[in-house]
């Protein structure tokens, strides 16, 4: 387990307990902050996050023009930067680590499966 700067700690702890989290992403027409309640795993201080639309939904379209995102886990924020993930293998990796946590919901509500979004915390510089 790898030691986070204690002002993480919390986010930490609310990221391994809960399961929908709220993404703040900037509009690419509009320049508005744009807030969506999502489904994410948390794993190894990493946040791996799966468009329900796949390439289509608004919010992957948002963060391949702007790829900070701001996380708010029931009231602990934190920026976090996206890398998209567009190979089938990596895809299919993060399609797994959500049906192990979600169970068969994630076929129920994910109509597309060609994309996914790999983030980390923003380091903070003092």
């Amino acid at each position: 387990m790898t030691n986070m700067p204690t002002h993480n700690d919390a986010l930490t702890d609310r990221l391994s307990r809960y399961r929908e989290i709220k993404i703040t992403v900037t509009g690419r027409k509009s320049g508005r902050a744009i807030s969506i309640p999502v489904w994410f795993v948390w794993e190894d201080d990493t946040l791996y996050l799966l468009p329900v639309q796949g390439s289509d939904t608004q919010w992957y379209k948002n963060v391949l023009n702007n790829p900070i995102i701001r996380v708010d886990a029931r009231g602990t924020e934190a920026e976090f930067k996206i890398v998209p993930v567009t190979e089938p293998k990596p895809v299919s990796s993060v399609v797994e680590k959500f049906r192990a946590k979600y169970g068969s919901d994630v076929k129920k509500y994910y109509s597309k499966f060609d994309v996914a979004v790999v983030a980390r915390p923003q380091q903070s510089r003092s």
